[in-house]
């Protein structure tokens, strides 16, 4: 579990740094610093070091479950939603866990070390909910995988949704979730963010909401969900996710919204590849894009996290684990395209969903864990750029997965062969 890191760059621009590791955390950070006793030396070349990538909103009870029991033809939410249904009862423990762990596999190799998933809880068996709480036991030694009671179904709209939810935390889920635009009426789901707000502040819990995932502009639970934060006191530790409706909204209602969202200290998460693809469904042209409005909320003084939210399930047919793709779509999306907005949207992969999910060891710090990505890249903009290549991932301390340097040979008349075409602008 000791380790240096020589001569790497790091995400804010310092060069030439040095990351001296012993007993699995951050010594020593700066130029020329000496190894550890006896400790291997990883030659990092000027290569982008970064803090692991981290999800913070996911469903990995539904990864890699495409096509079962069929595939979703229409693509839509409400599809996946009710193939969702289909296939809850036919899910096995096993075949839950060996999915999540084939998936958390994949997301190691991409670097992706920190994932915050929903479980549904309207299973009355809680099967789901058993298979990733084992998953998470399973995993911890490399993966921080944060479980969420998500009440699919809605928590007033399913007759057993909330004893469900109080059991699966019980059995230890970390946090609490729920979906008010799905509930019947919105006074319905108004009341079912103050139920499951009162509920967390009485047990000491953290929130993570699907909220307003709608093209509708009067979806508007999140103002909900950031007064019942204010009320309770819950700063911080409240996430409002997907906020779709947002880009639907009017700018006088919005500029409300922001500061009561920032005062209430409310994190949001957008889902850039799941958003664009199921948003705006019922337009024709001109088309929403989709996605909540990420610079509008960074600028107002949110963190603003991306979250990858599918892969290869009822929702979703593609997906990879590379958070980098959901940068990539996310800067395009919502047209961030500044230096300084590319850059942040490196950030909302990395340390702010750290800070969605309050993991107060995430981060190129001394003193911090020694969890890192040395990327195939010269500075956060070229990463997303090349999606780039991970050349060693690093937990702990301790190298758990590494990939050989992308690179082409030519052959071309009248050109030189074995060019690195990596870095080429």
């Amino acid at each position: 579990m000791n380790l240096l890191v020589r001569n790497a760059t790091f995400p804010d621009g310092r060069t030439h740094q040095d990351v001296r590791v012993v007993a699995g955390r951050i010594e020593a950070i700066g130029p020329n610093l000496p190894a550890p006793d006896g400790a291997p030396v990883i030659d990092a070349q000027g290569q982008l070091l970064s803090p692991p990538f981290v999800d913070p909103h996911f469903h990995m009870d539904a990864t890699l479950s495409y096509g079962l029991p069929r595939v979703n033809q229409s693509g839509t939410l409400l599809e996946g939603i009710a193939l969702w249904g289909e296939l809850k009862p036919l899910l096995t423990q096993e075949a839950l866990v060996e999915r999540a762990l084939q998936y958390c596999d994949w997301a190691v190799a991409k670097g992706l070390l920190a994932i915050r998933t929903h479980v549904d809880v309207c299973d009355d068996r809680l099967l789901a909910v058993e298979a990733l709480l084992h998953v998470k036991e399973r995993v911890k030694a490399y993966l921080d995988l944060q479980l969420v009671a998500f009440p699919q179904d809605g928590l007033l709209r399913s007759p057993t949704a909330l004893a469900n939810l109080k059991r699966s935390l019980d059995l230890g889920v970390d946090v609490i979730g729920g979906i008010p635009h799905f509930e019947r009426t919105s006074e319905h789901g108004a009341e079912s963010v103050k139920v499951l707000c009162e509920l967390a502040a009485e047990r000491g819990l953290r929130v993570d909401m699907h909220c307003d995932e709608s093209d509708d502009p009067l979806s508007r639970h999140i103002e909900t969900l950031a007064f019942h934060t204010h009320r309770l006191g819950l700063h911080g530790r409240v996430t409002g996710s997907h906020l779709t409706s947002m880009h639907s909204m009017d700018n006088y209602y919005v500029s409300k919204l922001l500061p009561l969202m920032r005062e209430a200290q409310v994190h949001a998460v957008a889902n850039p590849l799941i958003n664009i693809t199921l948003q705006g469904r019922h337009d024709t042209y001109p088309k929403r894009r989709g996605m909540t409005r990420v610079p509008e909320l960074m600028a107002a003084g949110i963190n603003v996290a991306f979250g990858h939210d599918c892969v290869m399930d009822p929702w979703y047919s593609l997906g990879s684990g590379d958070m980098l793709e959901v940068a990539h779509m996310g800067l395009h999306v919502a047209q961030m395209t500044s230096q300084a907005q590319m850059r942040a949207c490196f950030d909302a992969v990395t340390v702010n969903g750290a800070r969605v999910m309050g993991l107060a060891d995430h981060g190129l710090e001394v003193g911090r864990a020694a969890d890192f990505v040395l990327l195939q890249a010269r500075d956060p903009v070229e990463a997303i750029r090349l999606r780039a290549t991970r050349l060693q991932v690093v937990r702990r301390g301790q190298v758990v997965a590494q990939s050989a340097p992308s690179s082409a040979a030519l052959s071309l008349p009248g050109r030189p062969s074995g060019v690195d075409w990596t870095f080429r602008r």
